[in-house]
């Protein structure tokens, strides 16, 4: 039966420690899978430009032994110059698995039902999943894991936000969510994040007050106020977020040997000052290396590589 993975919760706690275990062994060398992907194709469908998914999974294929192909919004238009179930259907007999990166996640979910090879979101409005994997390895590898960790996430309740609590809840780190009234999660992710906590002892602490939550903190994250899409809303969303931006000040609330923690990209000079992002706390470039070494751990669970 295939295996996709379109949210964190598709994933069980033992098999989160499985694909970070396998990412630590494939960053201390980059071919030891150099030929798990020999004949095998997979083709990332965007709607949406990248920098750091797409080369991060076109770098990881390439160095597994496989065969990518980007398949853009010129070339697919899911459930438009096609239905979605058609698409599905024609690229399943043609590929071993999908990295899809669009607007809705409902497309991701519909591509998931009809397609017979693994589907990867490498991006939804609901959740990222390939992100949150990419941090929680970075954490691990900054902390030595996740019990008594806490990070605080700052700003926009988010598909990155989502994902990374549903993460931190699964894996026992505590976690402190802070943002505008207008901008909290969704009540059904906090009610599913907090279940996944009670199981793991994982502490869940949600409000408006972006202090509280970086206090002691050990990881401080933030994300973009205007996403892809979400231009139109810009003035009305910078107006929104003010007092939430990561500074010098809201950092200095936080444990001595705190990381700083962002997806990327930046706007400088809005979420985050640049004296936290350019500081020696700052963590931002390990997570987009780490995007491609856990992006592979992902394609050789999902593959069925045998562990």
């Amino acid at each position: 039966m295939k295996r996709d993975l379109l949210d964190i919760q598709d994933l069980s706690r033992n098999e989160i420690e499985q694909i970070l275990n396998l990412t630590a062994t494939l960053k201390k060398d980059k071919s030891s899978m150099g030929r798990f992907l020999e004949g095998k194709a997979i083709a990332l469908v965007f709607q949406k430009p990248s920098n750091r998914t797409r080369v991060s999974f076109e770098v990881g294929i390439w160095q597994m032994g496989g065969k990518c192909f980007y398949l853009g919004p010129d070339e697919i238009s899911l459930g438009k110059r096609e239905s979605t179930s058609d698409a599905a259907k024609t690229l399943s007999r043609y590929l071993d698995g999908i990295v899809a990166r669009t607007f809705s996640h409902q497309d991701i979910v519909e591509l998931a039902k009809y397609t017979t090879v693994p589907v990867i979101n490498g991006l939804s409005d609901v959740s990222h999943p390939c992100q949150a994997m990419a941090d929680l390895f970075t954490i691990k590898e900054k902390f030595g894991g996740f019990k008594g960790v806490k990070v605080a996430y700052i700003g926009d309740g988010n598909n990155v936000c989502t994902s990374l609590l549903e993460g931190c809840a699964l894996l026992g780190a505590n976690m402190s969510i802070a943002t505008p009234k207008k901008y909290t999660l969704p009540k059904e992710v906090v009610e599913t994040a907090k279940k996944f906590a009670k199981e793991s002892g994982s502490r869940i602490e949600i409000d408006n007050n972006p202090k509280n939550a970086a206090k002691g903190a050990h990881a401080i994250y933030t994300d973009t106020w205007v996403s892809m899409g979400q231009e139109k809303e810009s003035k009305k969303r910078l107006k929104d977020f003010k007092g939430f931006q990561v500074d010098n000040e809201l950092v200095s609330r936080a444990d001595k040997n705190y990381i700083f923690m962002h997806c990327l990209p930046a706007h400088r000079g809005q979420e985050v000052t640049e004296s936290v992002i350019d500081g020696k706390h700052s963590v931002i470039f390990d997570q987009a290396e780490n995007r491609m070494h856990v992006q592979k751990a992902i394609i050789s669970f999902l593959l069925g590589e045998k562990q």
